[in-house]
């Protein structure tokens, strides 16, 4: 399956994830696909990955930022 594709089917996904395992391999996952869908970009400039890298990269920060919880406050 190609980097592009499998950046899709990402999206696609139910992005709900239960507990802390499932947000890290998430988290995992969408950034070997960025990484991957980002040498194809180096080869090619097509502006449809970038904008696929962007898309992913937001979910992978909403991922982390579940994942780091809310500060405590003093």
């Amino acid at each position: 399956m190609s980097a592009e594709k499998k950046g899709q089917v990402f999206l696609e996904k139910k992005l709900k994830f239960k507990n802390t395992s499932e947000r890290i391999e998430a988290s995992r996952e969408v950034k070997s696909i960025i990484l991957e869908i980002n040498e194809v970009y180096k080869a090619n400039k097509k502006p449809e990955l970038m904008e696929l890298m962007k898309e992913l990269t937001i979910v992978k920060q909403k991922i982390e930022k579940r994942l780091k919880g809310r500060p405590l406050t003093s």
